[in-house]
């Protein structure tokens, strides 16, 4: 059985746990899923500069666990590293960023993102213009309130997520609409209920085009 190395950017355990087991969960028994935690990156990255500043420990941790996994998730939203791990190794390695624009406009679709970080929309709207998916991008609506305090109250960060992700449809166009965060991954599980448009979860959709490139 394949092994996937998911690296979390962020520094909270609890928060790869979380991943790990949603990621295992994807999987449904076709590949191990292990996580790795950064140590030097704040407990949620919510600005550019931390965000940049988390690629160098993301490159070191997925050459420190090479020769024991098949392929690599890098679980942020603005995918810190990916790129660099994908130059110098010969696994597999998708960000979640990356995995969910790529869904997300499957088919010519307009796609938004509801996130909790303001200080990232410029990167968001960046990672959309470097996958050749602008035209498509209908933008990035927020919740409102501080981002650590919004990922620490579940029900709250649900309530707030929908209600951007209805401005992503009902004022920009949106066809699907990304929930932007590797944290908000268990939010984004709780609103496709509530909408009859695709919601794209980035870690879902990360699993599912590594499992594709795995068994190619």
């Amino acid at each position: 059985m394949p092994r996937i190395l998911l690296i979390n950017p962020n520094s909270s355990a609890a928060t790869t746990a979380m991943m790990v087991s949603i990621a295992a969960a994807c999987c449904a028994g076709r590949a191990e899923v292990v996580g790795a935690t950064a140590t030097r990156a704040p407990a949620m990255i919510v600005d550019a500069e931390a965000l940049a500043a988390s690629a160098a420990e993301v490159v070191e941790m997925a050459r420190g666990h090479l020769d024991a996994c098949d392929g690599i998730i890098v679980a942020a939203f603005g995918d810190p590293g990916a790129a660099e791990i994908g130059q110098t190794c010969s696994l597999p390695v998708i960000g979640i960023g990356e995995a969910a624009m790529r869904e997300a406009g499957q088919s010519g679709r307009r796609f938004g993102v509801a996130t909790v970080t303001p200080a990232l929309v410029a990167s968001i709207a960046a990672l959309a213009d470097r996958l050749g998916l602008s035209a498509q991008f209908t933008g990035t609506r927020l919740t409102p309130g501080d981002p650590a305090a919004l990922a620490a109250d579940p029900v709250w960060l649900v309530s707030a997520l929908a209600e951007a992700t209805r401005g992503c449809i009902a004022e920009d166009g949106a066809d699907a609409v990304i929930i932007g965060g590797g944290p908000l991954a268990q939010a984004a599980d709780q609103l496709q209920p509530q909408f009859a448009v695709p919601i794209i979860k980035p870690i879902a959709a990360a699993v599912a085009q590594l499992l594709q490139r795995l068994s190619g």
